[in-house]
């Protein structure tokens, strides 16, 4: 076992500073995300390093996506195993883990018979194929949620509501109407106005980008009833809850999420290979499944022996290891540890599993994620007053409590916090 707490010393590593590879950074990748926080070079567990050797708790797990942590040996034995034996080879040929990992996502979300599954490279791309099989339809209009993120490919995009990213590359693709976060009235109306018109209501069953955001008791169960009603799709973007990250393999399962509710399809990617990029879609049912025939849809890379060995591997680790019931465990207790702390900066906690916002009383939670990152922390800002925390699921209680502690620290005022510092 490596000592955790000394720089990294890996062969091949490459030289220099944080300042100086944060440099290079900014001379050779393009300007779309900002200079790098930091620059890291390994992990292990629930921690990562950067290039001056400080360690971390990760809890952000790459947005969702590490839910075995770092350098997981099982995942990196498959994933080595595989690409030592069969790494890539298009999909005019199947592979027995692509086959696999189809029959597994199959029998995880209890698909009915004639189900099927698509498989991407990322969330994005899950969701541009769900938005094509609703134009296949024969009809053209889309309902999603103000609030909602589906990505950034011009089709995933024309689903997101937000506007800052959306109108620098408008016209965007059409038919997609913006209801209000909940409203049930709202939706009623929408399928009032034109029934016969929707193709799909396309959600995620919790929001993350605006600050895990649960939807009201009863509103996916109407939607459900309104979609089968009319004849529209319900489409639900798993790619940041699934895989076990609200304690269920899907969001949906849990009964207190989805209300019961057996959507038409769901796309799933992030947590899946266990950080290893791979996505997916699930048609539920035979009507879903035979939307996209042969050549309305392809990828190159989607579903690739090494992507489909990292996700069968993740999958086995889960199960092996009781981790659905860990993130349930651990989650409440973050949750609860955090709400006991009675922090005048803390107003709320709000979540499922580890899927976790900190809503604050004050818009400083850019400031709170910096201090966290300077104390050790990595959390994401996801708005002006909420911290999202999406660790990976392998995250203990005593791991959890460090953060809990660095937040009864922070400073009890509800202004600009930085100048305590």
């Amino acid at each position: 076992m490596s000592d955790l707490t000394s720089p990294p010393t890996t062969v091949g590593q490459a030289p220099g500073s944080g300042a100086a590879w944060t440099d290079r950074y900014r001379s050779a990748v393009m300007d779309t995300f900002g200079p790098p926080q930091r620059v890291l070079v390994r992990g292990e567990g629930a921690y990562v390093w950067d290039a001056d050797g400080r360690r971390y708790l990760d809890l952000l797990g790459g947005i969702a996506v590490n839910a075995l942590g770092h350098a997981h040996p099982t995942l990196t034995a498959a994933v080595s195993a595989q690409l030592g034996t069969l790494g890539h080879v298009s999909n005019f040929f199947g592979s027995p883990t692509q086959i696999a990992l189809a029959e597994r996502l199959l029998e995880l979300s209890s698909a009915p018979e004639g189900s099927r599954v698509f498989f991407t490279n990322s969330g994005t791309e899950a969701n541009e194929a769900a938005l094509k099989m609703t134009r296949r339809t024969g009809r053209s209009r889309v309902l999603a949620l103000e609030g909602g993120f589906h990505g950034r490919t011009m089709g995933a995009l024309s689903l997101t509501s937000k506007a800052a990213y959306r109108e620098p590359f408008e016209p965007l693709p059409g038919g997609v109407s913006f209801l209000p976060f909940g409203d049930v009235d709202a939706l009623e109306a929408a399928f009032a106005d034109d029934p016969g018109s929707v193709a799909a209501v396309f959600l995620e069953p919790l929001q993350g980008e605006a600050g895990v955001r649960h939807l009201p008791a009863g509103y996916l169960t109407r939607v459900r009833e309104l979609t089968t009603e009319h004849g529209a799709l319900l489409v639900l973007d798993e790619v940041q809850t699934g895989m076990g990250r609200t304690g269920s393999w899907f969001a949906h399962q849990d009964p207190t999420i989805g209300e019961g509710v057996v959507p038409d399809v769901v796309t799933l990617a992030k947590g899946l290979g266990g950080g290893f990029p791979v996505g997916a879609v699930l048609a539920l049912g035979e009507r879903a499944a035979s939307l996209l025939g042969r050549g309305q849809h392809g990828t190159t890379f989607g579903g690739n022996p090494v992507a489909a060995a990292a996700a069968l591997a993740t999958i086995g680790v889960i199960e092996r290891d009781g981790i659905l019931a860990d993130v349930m465990d651990v989650g409440a207790h973050l949750r609860s540890a955090v709400e006991a702390l009675g922090h005048p900066l803390v107003a709320s906690v709000r979540g499922a599993g580890l899927l976790v916002a900190v809503e604050l009383t004050a818009p400083v939670a850019a400031e709170v994620a910096s201090r966290a990152l300077d104390a050790g922390f990595i959390v994401n800002p996801v708005s002006p007053t909420a911290l999202r925390l999406a660790p990976p699921l392998i995250l203990t209680r005593e791991q959890a409590d460090t953060f809990v502690a660095f937040l009864a620290d922070l400073p009890t005022t509800t202004g600009p916090i930085e100048e305590d510092r």
